[in-house]
């Protein structure tokens, strides 16, 4: 089944990202078309979605997964900042 999460994270603001929606089935195919709607950039990790699955909804992410959500942050810096 496919899953689907959101992450935010607002340096200023926040000491760590967060998950700001997450779900299965019909609930990722409308996280998935939410962020195609704004072009947003979508990394596709299937590890780190089963582990971002288990952080609870508006919840930082642990430090255990900050290495993994740093790199679908560099992702998706290398996405937006392209010339």
């Amino acid at each position: 089944m496919k899953k689907a999460a959101a992450l935010r994270y607002n340096k200023d603001k926040e000491s760590a990202p967060r998950v700001i929606a997450k779900g299965k089935g019909k609930s990722a195919d409308n996280i998935i078309k939410i962020a195609e709607l704004h072009n947003l950039p979508i990394k596709k990790d299937e590890d780190l979605m089963e582990l971002l699955s288990k952080v609870e909804l508006d919840k930082e992410v642990p430090a255990a997964l900050y290495k993994a959500v740093a790199e679908v942050f560099s992702f998706i810096y290398k996405t937006t900042n392209k010339s």
